[in-house]
């Protein structure tokens, strides 16, 4: 059985890790070159670092902060946001990423996922879905939780699928910062759908959320911000009360 993965996320903006709720009303959560090192001394399995307003500042991913989370940390580091090109991974992976995530320019340009696979392996690429349940519907929305796609969710992850990633990290809109679990529905629904690693993010707030994303929703990993950040779950505490309940997780 593969272990179970925990991973704490930076959504970065101005330089700075913030979290917000639903995507909106961003607080600072404190500096993520700080945070990255401890995370990497504290038992996270990997870390995912988003540059949240990259895209709807038709900027590039932050490389000089990348860079300094690179020489922090000792575990896998995934890189998202403004991320358009093969040109702008080489940039991040000689910076020190080790795998990169796209979102708003893979559904812009889907061919994009297949040009990563190739040329770096299916590994390095996880496609990102943000999406909002609406009228029973998924539907896939873009630049950070802004502008909503046509796209279902599970139609999209079986394509990205086809296309060469390596793994989904999926955040339900409708669960993100609420901290009353992740969606297991859509989680479990898509574990049946894709045969590629599946993120669980959006609604971490307890111990037992972990459990059930695990056991009800199938995932692979689960991704967490806030309750990482402002020390709400202890990383050693949760994977040791996962392993409890029988649960893979590397201690």
């Amino acid at each position: 059985m593969l272990t179970k993965r925990i991973i704490p996320c930076l959504d970065i903006k101005n330089g700075r890790t913030v979290k917000g709720i639903n995507f909106m009303d961003l607080r600072d959560a404190g500096d993520p070159v700080a945070l990255a090192k401890k995370y990497a001394t504290i038992g996270a399995d990997e870390l995912v670092f988003l540059d949240i307003s990259a895209t709807r500042e038709g900027r590039k991913t932050m490389q000089d902060l990348v860079l300094k989370v690179a020489e922090q940390v000792n575990i896998p580091f995934t890189v998202g946001g403004g991320i358009s090109s093969v040109e702008d991974v080489d940039i991040l992976l000689k910076n020190g990423a080790d795998k990169i995530s796209v979102n708003s320019s893979a559904v812009k340009r889907p061919e994009l996922i297949n040009e990563l696979a190739n040329r770096y392996g299916s590994q390095c690429v996880v496609v990102a879905i943000d999406a909002k349940k609406n009228n029973d519907e998924w539907i896939v929305y873009l630049a950070g939780g802004t502008i909503r796609t046509k796209l279902n969710l599970f139609d999209w992850a079986k394509e990205v699928e086809q296309l060469g990633a390596g793994e989904i990290l999926f955040t339900s809109m409708n669960n993100d910062g609420t901290k009353k679990g992740f969606a297991n529905g859509a989680l479990a629904k898509l574990s049946t759908l894709v045969n590629i690693p599946i993120i669980a993010s959006g609604g971490a707030g307890t111990v037992q959320h972990f459990t059930d994303v695990f056991r009800r929703g199938n995932a692979d990993a689960a991704l967490a911000a806030s309750v990482f950040h402002f020390g709400e779950i202890d990383i050693i505490d949760l994977k040791q009360e996962l392993k409890n309940k029988n649960i893979e997780v590397r201690l």
